[in-house]
């Protein structure tokens, strides 16, 4: 890692770091409620303690207790990234195909772009009723739900990036003879990669914000489920832990997608470096 990027690390933990040191000092001062807002300190013992499985002595009984701080936070982890993966897969799997023929064909964009645009503003929360109608409790509505998410996102970039292929490489193309097929897959479907990968970004994003509300709402394991549990009881210690995973797992995702996007178009200009 260069020197430069060294910086721009630290630089971008400056403000951070002056929020948490604020936001402990408030709480050790007695500015804010500790049932409202926890001071960071018990919010990170609550991470830890959300985050693994212990074991403590008692010495009443003479054993171990298993498990006497709950070690929740990898499966509950592991459940989520299930359904994103699932549910992307299904969502971004209907819409590349479906964008790519809507994007090169001006007969199947006319006939499906109304549908489309009808459909696109609708909020896969507001599909939450008929999800639970449909498929009842459990995996099944969140996988539905994300795929929702996810469809959209990608099927809009990737007919943009076909319909916006420069008109250059169609015509030299054309020049040289090729195939309607052969210019498709050659000049067309490269050309749009960068947009189809900046579809697939966004819709990985909107999956993994679509799984926490479906958690909330028809199963009873992950993030999004385990939230909402803490929210009942009144822990919010606990709730700003389920927070902290959820945005730390989306950096991580998103540093990887962004990892993936740079690799892939390492031949587009202005990614040479």
């Amino acid at each position: 890692m260069t020197q430069q990027k060294w910086r721009d690390i630290a630089a971008g933990t400056v403000v951070p770091v002056l929020i948490v040191a604020l936001w402990q000092a408030s709480a050790m001062l007695g500015w804010i409620n500790p049932q409202v807002l926890p001071s960071p300190v018990a919010v990170v013992r609550k991470w830890f303690e959300y985050l693994l499985p212990l074991t403590a002595y008692d010495p009443a009984g003479g054993s171990w207790l298993a498990w006497a701080v709950s070690g929740e936070l990898l499966g509950d982890t592991l459940s989520s990234m299930y359904r994103v993966v699932v549910g992307f897969a299904v969502g971004a799997g209907l819409a590349l195909p479906l964008g790519l023929v809507m994007g090169s064909s001006k007969r199947a964009y006319a006939w499906l772009n109304p549908l489309m645009q009808v459909l696109r503003p609708i909020p896969p929360i507001a599909y939450i009723p008929l999800a639970i109608l449909w498929f009842g409790l459990g995996n099944a509505p969140a996988v539905f739900l994300i795929a929702l998410g996810a469809f959209f996102p990608v099927l809009v970039n990737t007919i943009a990036g076909v319909r916006q292929v420069d008109g250059i490489y169609i015509r030299a193309a054309r020049n040289l003879g090729v195939s309607q097929r052969t210019m498709f897959v050659r000049v067309m479907l490269p050309a749009a990669v960068p947009y189809i990968l900046s579809g697939v970004r966004i819709g990985i994003g909107t999956a993994f914000i679509v799984v926490i509300v479906s958690e909330m709402i028809a199963v009873n394991n992950g993030l999004g489920f385990r939230i909402l549990e803490a929210r009942e009881y009144f822990w919010s210690d606990k709730i700003i832990a389920g927070m902290i995973s959820i945005g730390l797992l989306g950096l991580v995702i998103d540093l990887g997608m962004n990892k993936l996007n740079n690799y892939l178009l390492r031949w587009h200009r202005g990614l040479e470096n």
